[in-house]
């Protein structure tokens, strides 16, 4: 007799795809004009400063300061002077229902981003205190070229070298005692009042709420030396400390 055949199994794959959910780096482009000659001159402007930093990045376009909200062959003419540029715009800021129709029309994402804080946080209820008492994430080790540290919620301090490439980001103040050789970005859901702190001073990029200048831009006087940085309404500051 026989014996029946058994079924061919066909051994499991792994899925076509995977989605995740992560902290992603995205410059805001915020435009005051429609003006695709102007915003081509200013953005060409911007990337022949820093090619490193700004070729092929890819932005997210904020209409908030425009006088009117824009038709949409205009903001196609944008985003064409924005790619000619040598950047990619990949959203819009959330905004207006103007703005959300935009997005359909031009096939884009609306992404929500931070509003920097012009007055003081409100004080948290006394039933929720650990907002306020979080300590510092300390962090001992070297953070090195593609590493990512965030001190959520608070200041973040590192003990040792930030390299090049590398990021060092907190929703409060970053401190960083060793040479710093790659990005601090501080007070990331917009605290105005955040700092950013270094014992070595190499910096590819300080960004405070928003608010940032790439090393072309930054004092050359400073570079190697203990420096602070911080907000003065818009203007980025930098000075050496005990100064």
């Amino acid at each position: 007799m026989n014996k029946p055949a058994e079924a061919i199994r066909t051994p499991p794959t792994s899925p076509p795809l995977e989605i995740r959910f992560g902290q992603v780096g995205l410059a805001q482009v915020r435009i005051r004009t429609t003006d695709p000659g102007a915003i081509l001159d200013e953005l060409t402007g911007r990337v022949a400063t820093a090619p490193h930093f700004f070729e092929r990045t890819a932005v997210c376009l904020d209409l908030s300061a425009l006088e009117k909200e824009p038709s949409t062959e205009e903001l196609k003419a944008v985003v064409d002077a924005v790619s000619r540029a040598g950047m990619i715009a990949v959203g819009l800021a959330h905004g207006t229902a103007t703005v959300d129709a935009l997005a359909r029309h031009l096939e884009l994402p609306v992404l929500t981003y931070f509003r920097p804080q012009k007055t003081a946080p409100p004080v948290l209820p006394a039933a929720d205190p650990q907002e306020l008492t979080v300590p510092a994430l300390m962090n001992h080790t070297p953070v090195r070229s593609g590493q990512r540290v965030y001190g959520r919620h608070r200041d973040l301090i590192v003990t040792n070298t930030v390299g090049a490439g590398a990021e060092v980001i907190a929703d409060g103040c970053v401190h960083v005692y060793g040479a710093l050789r790659g990005r601090a970005i501080a007070g990331a859901r917009g605290d105005v009042s955040a700092r950013v702190f270094c014992q070595e001073f190499h910096a590819e990029l300080v960004s405070i709420a928003g608010v940032f200048r790439v090393f072309e831009t930054i004092p050359t006087e400073l570079a190697g030396k203990p420096v602070q940085a911080w907000l003065s309404g818009d203007d980025l500051r930098f000075a050496r400390i005990g100064s």
